[in-house]
């Protein structure tokens, strides 16, 4: 039971106090006077729960602080629920305390989910219900009743679903179709396959072993091709070895043939060469026997010339040095020429002066001197001529004598004996051209020993090489290059095809082993889906079954209050049929459908089934039942109905079964002929919800 339930600063409520009795407690108002707050007081208080939007929105404007306090009772004992929010909507307190004969113990404190300790845990192990079964079972909606009442089947289905909470088949439906896909997943990510791939599998397997089978033929005649082939290039290969020797040989002998030819130029050049340089060495040496000769008869008269040339460059010599002294005795004989009989010195008289010291004789000594100067340059001009020929005579006979020196030449003979091999080595070049040719073999070896060694070696490998055909021993080659080509590609056919069996075997292995599996996964999963579809489908036998226990229960429980209620209506039973829920209500007489009841019948009725559900599911430890707008979509005359019903309701409860009721309407006068005595009224004013007992 609610004890009390005080609201301070909490939404509308600036200042409320609320205590309540055993019996049927009813809040009446306005829209908007606060009423329906002290739902979201008693929810929040207990549980931290609420219907509005955010804790913020519980605080009230213009407060910094606000808290909600609950005292209960269950199972004997006392309990004071309390919770404080900041402006910020914080929880700064959560306390749950035990009052033990007016002494508080604290229980729980705080609000510490993710280490499981927290107040709520411990008010959901009091009252044995946690905020969500609580709702369900203790707080009737709005227009609860009116879809109980007008129900087509259907609907009262899903209200059933929901009390008796069939909505956790759905997600033990979802957790096992996630589960499913899981396992699938693993499945996958193990073999690539899941078990949705099983024909997939069995297709594949049936194309690789056609496959397979097909490729064997091929295979098979691919060795046969192999073998025949194999055979010709063994044969080919002994053909080819027999002849390679000849054509070794032949190759030899184009060698030897271009050796031949190459030696017999090198040969002719070198004649031609030697010819040249031994014609050369006679042209050069030829005239310089007469040459040579002169050389002593030149070499004495260039000695002689050289002789007579010193001589007159000594009479020159003299000559000058006698016309020097002349020239100055000239000039003092000018000075001393007699005048008036007188020596031009001592004054004294003389008849003549020394020939010496005459100007004309002197005059007369200096012309002489020249003339015979110019004579003796005359002469030496000649002698110098005549020098200068023998010196170039001599010069050209010292180079003949040089030339004969260098060609080791001595006698006329030798160079007779060099004109004569000069004749015959032209003779013998004459025979072979300069551009040897392999016809002009023969004629080319007979040029020294060396070429008639390579000529006679020619000559053998001719005879050796004349049965062999080039042209024929190509072809052979070509042929084999060929078959070894064709081989090659029947390897490698071979080898694909062989290599393709084998990997289709290991595939074919692996997808046998993977279909296997895949089958037993199936097998798991059938298991799986015919559980799923048996115990959680809402629609299945376990969800059917665990509808049909609940709707014999609600129907006795149901018929119970109903007796209670004195009703003509005795007994309600409900069955499922297809997807609806059949209400039957029986008289003493006759068993009618709830569409065929007065209006009080069937109000009677809905409050029955709907208390039934509640008792389902224990309706917690605290025993009392909050009705949210009971009246919403009721007409006039059931509205008055639900009113009695209620009040009668609370009459005849006893003691161990007794439900506290709270009840928040806008319509108090349903209650004005009831014996309900603790009516409420909720008002607004400029602090905030007033509440005042009517």
């Amino acid at each position: 039971m609610i004890s009390s339930v005080e609201l301070v600063n909490f939404i509308s409520h600036f200042d409320t106090k609320l205590e309540f009795d055993n019996d049927t407690t009813v809040f009446v108002g306005k829209n908007g006077a606060g009423k329906s707050t002290i739902i979201d007081a008693i929810t929040f208080a207990l549980f931290g729960e609420h219907t509005r939007g955010s804790n913020r929105d519980l605080l009230k404007r213009g407060t910094n602080q606000g808290y909600v306090k609950a005292e209960f009772s269950a199972n004997g004992k006392n309990y004071q629920a309390l919770r404080k929010i900041n402006s910020k909507g914080e929880l700064v307190l959560a306390q749950l305390s035990e009052n033990i004969d007016g002494n508080i113990r604290t229980i729980a404190e705080g609000e510490r989910k993710q280490f499981g300790d927290h107040m709520s845990k411990q008010v959901e192990k009091i009252l044995g219900v946690d905020y969500k079964k609580l709702k369900i079972a203790s707080v009737v909606q709005q227009n609860e009743l009116r879809t109980i009442i007008n129900s087509t089947g259907k609907d009262f289905k899903e209200i059933l679903n929901t009390i008796i909470g069939i909505d956790g088949l759905d997600i033990a439906s979802k957790s096992m179709g996630k589960l499913q896909s899981e396992f699938r997943s693993h499945v996958q990510g193990k073999f690539g396959y899941d078990d949705t791939h099983i024909h997939l599998i069995e297709d594949k397997i049936t194309e690789y072993e056609n496959e397979s089978k097909n490729a064997k033929p091929r295979l098979e005649q691919l060795v046969i091709e192999k073998k025949k082939t194999e055979e010709l290039i063994s044969n080919l290969e002994k053909e080819i070895q027999t002849n390679a020797s000849k054509e070794s040989q032949l190759k030899e002998l184009d060698l030897r043939k271009n050796e031949l030819i190459s030696y017999a130029r090198d040969v002719i050049k070198s004649i031609q060469r030697e010819v040249s340089e031994k014609e050369q060495t006679v042209n050069e040496c030829k005239p310089c026997f007469e040459i040579s000769r002169n050389k002593e008869e030149l070499e004495f008269g260039i000695n002689k010339i050289q002789k007579n040339l010193v001589s007159i460059e000594s009479e020159l010599s003299e000559l000058e040095k006698k016309q020097a002294r002349y020239e100055e005795k000239e000039e003092l004989a000018a000075q001393l020429e007699l005048k008036d009989g007188k020596c031009p010195v001592c004054k004294s008289n003389v008849d003549h002066l020394d020939p010496d010291f005459q100007k004309e004789h002197i005059e007369n000594e200096i012309e002489e001197i020249k003339e015979k100067i110019e004579e003796l340059e005359n002469e030496r001009g000649i002698l110098l001529e005549k020098s200068e020929n023998l010196s170039d005579d001599l010069e050209e006979s010292k180079e003949a004598a040089t030339i004969l020196k260098t060609h080791k030449i001595t006698e006329k003979s030798q160079l007779e004996e060099m004109i004569t091999e000069i004749k015959i080595k032209t003779k013998q070049i004459q025979k072979i051209p300069i551009t040897v040719s392999s016809g002009q073999l023969v004629d080319a070896g007979t040029l020294d020993d060396h070429a008639k060694s390579l000529y006679e070696n020619i000559t053998i490998l001719e005879k050796s090489t004349e049965d062999f055909n080039h042209g024929e021993f190509l072809e052979m080659q070509e042929s084999l290059s060929g078959y070894k080509s064709k081989q090659s590609q029947i390897d490698q056919e071979y080898g694909e095809i062989s290599g393709n069996i084998k990997k289709m075997n290991s595939e074919l292995e692996n997808l046998h082993t993977v279909l296997v599996e895949l089958k037993q996964v199936h097998g798991y999963m059938i298991e799986l889906e015919e559980i799923s579809n048996n115990v959680y489908k809402r629609d299945g036998p376990v969800g059917q079954g665990l509808r049909s226990w609940s709707l014999d229960v609600i129907s006795q429980k149901a018929s119970s209050y109903l007796e209670q209620l004195s009703a003509k209506i005795l007994r309600i039973s409900l069955s499922e049929i297809n997807t609806k829920i059949k209400i039957s209500c029986h008289s003493r007489n006759e068993t009618r459908e709830i569409s065929t009841l007065s209006g009080g019948e069937r109000v009677s009725v809905a409050l029955a089934l709907r208390l039934g559900m509640s008792e389902l599911l224990g309706a917690s430890n605290l025993n009392f039942m909050i009705f949210d707008e009971p009246t919403d979509s009721l007409d006039s005359e059931r509205k008055i109905l639900l009113g009695d019903i209620l009040s009668k309701l609370t009459n005849i409860q006893n003691e161990n079964s007794r439900i506290q009721f709270l009840i928040i309407t806008h319509e108090p006068q349903i209650f004005n002929n009831t014996t309900v005595e603790n009516i409420y009224k909720c008002e607004e004013s400029e602090k905030g919800t007033v509440v005042t007992r009517l």
